[in-house]
C-alpha cells in the first residue's frame, strides 16, 4: 500500500489492492497539517475508520469493483465550529511504480524482521501479574528512535486494559487472568513510530491465543432422564440416549467424554448397558417382566479426559419404565357355573362371572371381552362386560319357555381387547367355562296366539246368527276349556261374545257399506282370562261378505252445458257395493209422460261407469230436469233426477254464478283490498274536481292571451261576449299586427271562440293557404271571413272545450306571447318563418290533408275515428 505525500487539506491518493479484509490498514493521512486544532474526526464512508494519528482502517471486508473509490475525512473543532475536509481517493493498484514523480516521496521497504510471531498464554493463569508475554521489535530501531504501541480488544476495547506494551522496549504484558470460555483469543495491532509521528513499519497484527485448561465439568442436558421400554423386548433394544456438554475447548481431551452406568436398582439381574461414546442405553437381557418389576432406576456418569481417572465427572439419574404388553391371558376363576331363570322373563341379569388377568389394570391388555360359544342358537342370552369390575354379565334377552326346554347349557369364552402378544393357537389364547341355566315354570295364564283372528259373516245375515269367535288357550295344557271371554270394544254394537266359548252372535243388522268400515272388515277386541285371573287380549276381525243391496247412484246431481262451447256433459255413477256387485253400469233415460225427454236428450256410453248426456233439437237456454236410471251388472237400478243447466257461457262457473244470482243465492263480499280501492277512487275523484274548480277560478281572474299559431288548424278562444265587425284577411301571406293593451285576440285560420254566459264554444274553419289579420276589440264578437270571400258557417263547426282546456289555454297563450319577443319586448324577426319545399313522395304520407279540406267540408270524420282516438276525443271534448 503506497501513500503519496500531499499538501494540507488536499486530495490524498492511496493505491490499494482490489480486495481488502476487515480491519485492514489502508494508509495514513497527516491530519495536523490540515487542521491542527481538530478534536473530532469523522469519515463519510462507514466502511473506513480514521484514527487520531490519521491511520485509515477498513471496518468491513470489501472488493473494489471499479478502478477508483473515494470518501471524505471531516475534521471539525466543536469549540469554534470550524471544519475542514480531506478527500481520500482509493485507486486499485495494477503495477509497481518505477518512476519517481516530482514532489512525491515513494517509500521502498526491503524485507525486514517485524517481530514477534503469534504468542499464547495459559487460561486462568496465577501470575505473577503483570505477566510478561513477549517482546515486539522492529529492526528500524537501529536507525530511528522507535516508540511501540498496541490497539485492539483487550487494550482500548473490551476487555480494556488487559494488555499493555512498554513504549521503549516493546515488552508485552498481561495484567490479569483470562477465561478462555469467554475470550478464546485476542487480535491486537502493534505500531512502531518515531517521536515525530513517522511510521517506518506497517502496523503488525498480533494474535494472542488463550490456551485451554480443563476447568469445566461435563454437564448432562437433563437432571433426570425418563425412558419407557416394553416388557419382553429383545436383547439390544434401544431404551434411550443421554447427552452431556463441556464448555472447554472442542476436539481436545478436555471435551472427550465417556458415559457409563454406575448403579442399577434393583441391582439384580443386570438388564441394561450404555455405549461409552454415544450415551445410548440398550437392553442386555430379554427378561424384562412388568408383572415382576415395572420400573428401574439407573445412576449414570459422564467423565471428560476420555474417562481417565483424573478427568472431571458428573452423574445423573435415569428412570426406565417397563411398558405393559398383553402377555397374560384372562382366565375364569371357575370352570363351571349354575344359574336359573323363570320362563317368560326378559332383560334380566342371571349371572356374573369373574376372570383374573395379571396385565396392567384398566388397559386394553386387562379389559375382557366375553362371548357365548355354544348353546345360544335361539338368541335367548347375551353376555356383556362390566367396565368397572371387568366381570361378565349374562342376561336373558328373549323369553324362555319352560314347556319347550327346561334347561340350557352354555359355553362362554373370554379374551382381552388387545391381541395376545405371544405366539399361541386360537384355542390356547381363550379361556372357557360352562354355564347351566335352569328354566323355572310359572303359571302363565291364557295365551292369545295369534293376536288377530278372522271370521266371515254375510252383511245381510239375520239377527241372532252365530259364528266362531276368538280362541285363546292355556300354554301348559294346550286347552281352551277353562278360559273365559269378554268383549272389550265393539264400535257399532253389532255382536255379542259368549263368555265360555268365545263365539259371537249378531245383535244388529250388519252393513258393509257403513262409513266406519274399511276394506269390509269389522274389528272387535276380546279379553281372555284364566283361572288365576291372568289375561290376554286379542282382536277378532269380522269380514263382512258383500251382498248386492245398493244400486249405482250419480253423485253429481247438477250438470252444466255451456251451449256456445259444448254440446254434452259427462255423468259418472258409483256403487258402494263390492266390484262383483258393481260395474259395468247401464245408463238410460227415465221416460216421463208428456215431457219429451227422449226428443230433447240422448245418452251415450263412455265406459263401465260413465256416460255422455247431450241435447237434441236445439233447446232454449234454461234449467231442465232429466231423470236417469243406472243399473249394475245384476240389474239393480236407481233413478237419479239430474238438474241440467243449459247456459250461454264459456265455463261452468259462469253459469253457476248466474244461476245463484237468479235464485237469490249470490253471496257477494268485499275484501279489504276492494274496499281500499274504492276509497282511493273516491279520493282521486275529489282531487280532480278540486283541480277543475281551482282552474276555473284562476281563469276568470287572469286575462287570456293566445298565441299567433301558424298551423292551418287550431282551436282558439276569443274571450268576446258580443258580435263585432267583419274583418277581411290579407291574401299576401301571413301578416301580424300589434294589439292593444286591452282585451286582445289573435285571429287564426281555425276560427274564433265565443263566450256567452260562461259557455265557451269554438269555430273551426277548414281551408287552404290563408292569411291572418290581427283583430282588435273590447267586448265585441269577432268573426273570420274566408280568404276567398265566403262566410264560414259557424253552426256546422262549433264545439265546446272541456274545463281542462279552460285551465291550460291562458297559460299556454301567455307563454307563446312571450316567445315572439326579444329582450326589449320587441317582436323577434324570426318569429314567422317560411319553410322551404322538401320534396314529395314521403313514405309516411302528408299531413296536409288536415288543412286542404274545403270550407264546405264538415267535421264528420271526427265521428268515424278509430277506437283509441274515439276514447281520447270523448275525454277531451264535450259535444
Amino acid at each position: 500500500i503506497l501513500t503519496f505525500a500531499c499538501d494540507a487539506c488536499k486530495k490524498v491518493i492511496l493505491h490499494v489492492p482490489s480486495k481488502l479484509d476487515a480491519e485492514k490498514f489502508v494508509g495514513r493521512v497527516n491530519l495536523k497539517e490540515c487542521f491542527q486544532s481538530a478534536n473530532l474526526i469523522h469519515s463519510s464512508d462507514p466502511d473506513f475508520q480514521i484514527l487520531e494519528d490519521g491511520s485509515i482502517y477498513t471496518t468491513n471486508a470489501m472488493l473494489l469493483s471499479s478502478e477508483e473509490r473515494s470518501f471524505t475525512i471531516l475534521l471539525s473543532n466543536t469549540e469554534n465550529q470550524e471544519e475542514k475536509k480531506i478527500l481520500v481517493l482509493l485507486q486499485r493498484q495494477t503495477k509497481v511504480l518505477k518512476k519517481r514523480h516530482s514532489g512525491e516521496k515513494v517509500l521502498r521497504r526491503a524485507k525486514r524482521r517485524w517481530a514477534p510471531i503469534p504468542c499464547s498464554m495459559q487460561e486462568n493463569s496465577l501470575g505473577p501479574f503483570p505477566l510478561f508475554l513477549q517482546q515486539i521489535q522492529s529492526d528500524t530501531a537501529q536507525n530511528y528512535t522507535i516508540f511501540y504501541s498496541i490497539r485492539g480488544p483487550g487494550v482500548d476495547r473490551e476487555p480494556t486494559n488487559l494488555f499493555y506494551v512498554e513504549r521503549d522496549t516493546g515488552n508485552l504484558f498481561c495484567t490479569r487472568p483470562v477465561d478462555r470460555e469467554q475470550y478464546e483469543s485476542f487480535e491486537l495491532i502493534a505500531f512502531a513510530t518515531t517521536p515525530d509521528g513517522y511510521t517506518p513499519e506497517l502496523p503488525l497484527p498480533l494474535l494472542i491465543r488463550i490456551e485451554d485448561e480443563n476447568d469445566n465439568y461435563p454437564i448432562f442436558t437433563e437432571t433426570t432422564y425418563v425412558f419407557t421400554v416394553p416388557e419382553n423386548c429383545r436383547v439390544g433394544s434401544t431404551v434411550g440416549q443421554v447427552c452431556a456438554t463441556d464448555k472447554d475447548e472442542p476436539d481436545t481431551m478436555h471435551t472427550r467424554l465417556k458415559y457409563s452406568i454406575i448403579e442399577q436398582m434393583p441391582a439384580s439381574p443386570t438388564l441394561f448397558s450404555m455405549h461409552p461414546t454415544t450415551g445410548v442405553i440398550t437392553t442386555s437381557s430379554s427378561q424384562l417382566d412388568r408383572e415382576l418389576i415395572d420400573k428401574y432406576q439407573l445412576k449414570i456418569k459422564v467423565q471428560d479426559m476420555d474417562g481417565q481417572y483424573f478427568g472431571l465427572q458428573t452423574t445423573s439419574i435415569c428412570i426406565i419404565n417397563i411398558e405393559d404388553v398383553n402377555d397374560n391371558l384372562p382366565t375364569f376363576t371357575r370352570t363351571s357355573y349354575v344359574t336359573s331363570v323363570e320362563e317368560n322373563r326378559v332383560d334380566v341379569e342371571i349371572l356374573r362371572v369373574t376372570v383374573e388377568d395379571k396385565d396392567l389394570i384398566n388397559t386394553p391388555n386387562w379389559r375382557a371381552n366375553y362371548t357365548i360359544l355354544k348353546g345360544n342358537e335361539n338368541g335367548n342370552f347375551k353376555i356383556v362386560t362390566d367396565p368397572k369390575t371387568n366381570e361378565g354379565i349374562l342376561c336373558v334377552v328373549k323369553p324362555l319357555n319352560y314347556e319347550e326346554k327346561q334347561q340350557v347349557n352354555l359355553q362362554i369364552g373370554v379374551v382381552n381387547e388387545a391381541p395376545y402378544s405371544k405366539e399361541a393357537s386360537a384355542r390356547s389364547a381363550m379361556s372357557t367355562a360352562t354355564v347351566t341355566v335352569n328354566v323355572k315354570n310359572q303359571d302363565e295364564g291364557p295365551e292369545c296366539n295369534p293376536a288377530v283372528q278372522i271370521v266371515k259373516i254375510k252383511e245381510n245375515a239375520p239377527l241372532g246368527t252365530k259364528s266362531p269367535g276368538y280362541k285363546a288357550y292355556d300354554p301348559e295344557t294346550r286347552s281352551s276349556s277353562s278360559i273365559r271371554y269378554k268383549k272389550l270394544t265393539d264400535p257399532k254394537g253389532w255382536v255379542t261374545v259368549d263368555e265360555n266359548s268365545g263365539s259371537i252372535t249378531t245383535f244388529r243388522s250388519l252393513d258393509r257399506e257403513t262409513d266406519t268400515i274399511r276394506g269390509g272388515v269389522y274389528n272387535i277386541t276380546v279379553l281372555a282370562s284364566g283361572k288365576d285371573g291372568r289375561t290376554c287380549t286379542g282382536t277378532l276381525g269380522i269380514i263382512l261378505e258383500d251382498v248386492n243391496d245398493n244400486g249405482p247412484v250419480i253423485t253429481k246431481k247438477t250438470v252444466v252445458i255451456c251451449k256456445t262451447v259444448m254440446s254434452s256433459a259427462t255423468i259418472v255413477a258409483e256403487d258402494p257395493d263390492d266390484l262383483i256387485n258393481g260395474p259395468p253400469f247401464d245408463f238410460s233415460l227415465e221416460s216421463v209422460p208428456d215431457s219429451g225427454i227422449e226428443r230433447m236428450w240422448r245418452l251415450t256410453r263412455i265406459n263401465d261407469t260413465a256416460a255422455r248426456l247431450s241435447y237434441q233439437n236445439d233447446p232454449p237456454f234454461g234449467p231442465y230436469q232429466v231423470p236417469v236410471r243406472v243399473r249394475d251388472r245384476h240389474g239393480l237400478s236407481v233413478v237419479t233426477p239430474l238438474k241440467v243447466l243449459l247456459c250461454d257461457c264459456v265455463t261452468e262457473n259462469d253459469c253457476m254464478i248466474r244461476s245463484d244470482t237468479r235464485t237469490g243465492n249470490a253471496d257477494v263480499r268485499l275484501g279489504k283490498w276492494a274496499i281500499l280501492a274504492i276509497l282511493l277512487g273516491i279520493a282521486l275523484l275529489f282531487c280532480i274536481l278540486f283541480t277543475l274548480v281551482c282552474g276555473a277560478t284562476g281563469t276568470a281572474k287572469q286575462p287570456k292571451v293566445f298565441p299567433d299559431d301558424l298551423a292551418q288548424q287550431n282551436l282558439i278562444v276569443s274571450n268576446t261576449e258580443a258580435p263585432g265587425d267583419d274583418k277581411m284577411c290579407s291574401t299576401n301571406g301571413f301578416t301580424t299586427h300589434t294589439v292593444g293593451s286591452s282585451a286582445q285576440g289573435i285571429c287564426g285560420t281555425m276560427g274564433s271562440g265565443v263566450k256567452n254566459g260562461g259557455q265557451e264554444t269554438i269555430e273551426m274553419v277548414k281551408g287552404g293557404h290563408q292569411t291572418l289579420e290581427s283583430c282588435r276589440g273590447t267586448g265585441h264578437h269577432h268573426t273570420l271571413d274566408s280568404c276567398r270571400g265566403g262566410h264560414v258557417e259557424m253552426d256546422n263547426c262549433r264545439y265546446s272545450y272541456s274545463e281542462w282546456h279552460n285551465f291550460t289555454q291562458p297559460r299556454l297563450g301567455e307563454k307563446v306571447q312571450l316567445c315572439d319577443q326579444d329582450a326589449n319586448h320587441q317582436h323577434a324577426p324570426d318569429y314567422v318563418l317560411t319553410y322551404n319545399y322538401e320534396g314529395k313522395g314521403s313514405v309516411a304520407g302528408s299531413i296536409g290533408c288536415c288543412s286542404e279540406r274545403q270550407e264546405e267540408d264538415g267535421l264528420e270524420f271526427l265521428d268515424h275515428l278509430e277506437p283509441k282516438f274515439r276514447t281520447l276525443a270523448e275525454a277531451c271534448v264535450r259535444r
